[in-house]
């Protein structure tokens, strides 16, 4: 496991997994690259610091992945309603929180990310190349986090900028991970059949 500062990394994996798909007109969880869905490719990425990984999504069974699943404790609350889920049953004292739909996100990248990770911050989160945060490929300090994401949606804000307002945020700048294979789609957000199709070429162009 990645270490910072001679501290090991203590971390464990949540796929976000449970948006309706509504712009895909299919479950973006199954779609496919190399005969792996979506959800097998991050957490391929994932098990680079992490051993236990979990699916939060209410609307698949126990029986459609070979991972635990969790499901949201505040319902259609969107991508926090998924967050807190995530913190909520985060065992260790950071989580790693990924959307199904960033199928580009690669081990080095969160082993890059684990690294930087410190008591100093609440949040290690990446900047995309359009200079917008990225909370839906971030690691998260559990006990503080959860904290936070529980009075913001019981306060009624699920805003997810506003959330990150209230958190020391490590921000990882592109320059941080350029080097890595990949970096230029790592935040490739796939919604729609169009976001799909372009994916594919994107993919079959970096083989």
């Amino acid at each position: 496991m990645p270490e910072s500062n001679g501290r090991m990394f203590e971390g464990e994996g949540f796929i976000l997994a449970g948006g309706a798909s509504r712009r895909m007109g299919e479950d973006k969880a199954q779609l496919r690259f190399d005969g792996q869905t979506f959800v097998e490719r991050i957490a391929g990425a994932l098990s680079a610091i992490v051993q236990r990984i979990s699916i939060v999504s209410a609307r698949h069974t126990d029986a459609t992945w070979k991972w635990p699943r969790v499901a949201d404790i505040y319902r259609d609350c969107g991508a926090l309603g998924g967050l807190h889920a995530a913190l909520a049953h985060a065992r260790a004292p950071w989580a790693a929180v990924v959307s199904c739909d960033l199928p580009f996100v690669t081990g080095e990248l969160f082993t890059r990310l684990a690294a930087l990770h410190t008591e100093a911050f609440d949040v290690i989160i990446p900047v995309q190349m359009d200079g917008r945060l990225q909370p839906l490929c971030a690691l998260y300090d559990s006990r503080t986090c959860l904290e936070r994401a529980r009075q913001s949606l019981r306060s009624g804000e699920l805003r997810l900028h506003v959330l990150l307002r209230q958190l020391r945020a490590r921000r990882v700048f592109p320059a941080e991970f350029a080097d890595l294979t990949g970096a230029p789609l790592f935040f490739t957000n796939v919604n729609t059949p169009e976001d799909y199709a372009q994916a594919l070429a994107a993919h079959a162009a970096k083989r």
